[in-house]
């Protein structure tokens, strides 16, 4: 999860779900409140872009959304397994933290602050869905797109 300033609603909260092998953003979702519903929306964002298997690991930090009954009881639902950073260790979490830096530095720190969070929600659907998704390339994908590699992935599967 990472934070987002605007000037009508001051802080609101990004929480996101990649896909470590392609680094495809495959959930998110944006509120103006740091509560559990958000990380919940953000893993049902995920569930619809990806068939779950019995392997499926989703990793977060250790913070109260993260660790809430509402949260685990889901992931049990969903028989996905729940793996944690360290408490203070960043880099347990390292690509996900990456696209937190690349998404401040390409999209939030060029605008002063957003006007409000509809204005901020709009740029974050777009930064996340148009550019970084789809045109944005990835030195450890060797110069590929997430969109790519997914692309790719899919093919070899379906020829093997």
């Amino acid at each position: 999860m990472t934070y987002i300033q605007t000037k009508r609603n001051g802080w609101c909260y990004l929480s996101t779900i990649m896909d470590l092998h392609s680094r495809r953003i495959i959930g998110y979702s944006f509120s103006k409140k740091m509560a559990t519903d958000l990380v919940l929306k953000t893993l049902e964002s995920a569930v619809k872009n990806r068939t779950i298997t019995g392997d499926l690991i989703i990793h977060t930090d250790l913070g109260s959304q993260y660790t809430s009954d509402d949260y685990n009881q889901r992931l049990t639902e969903l028989h996905i397994r729940h793996s944690y950073s360290r408490k203070g260790c960043p880099y347990d979490n390292a690509p996900m933290e990456s696209f937190h830096a690349s998404l401040k530095k390409e999209c939030v720190y060029p605008v002063p602050v957003f006007e409000a969070y509809e204005t901020a929600a709009a740029v974050l659907f777009e930064y996340v869905h148009a550019f970084y998704n789809r045109k944005r390339i990835h030195s450890s994908l060797g110069y590929q797109t997430p969109l790519q590699v997914e692309i790719a992935t899919l093919t070899s599967q379906m020829a093997a």
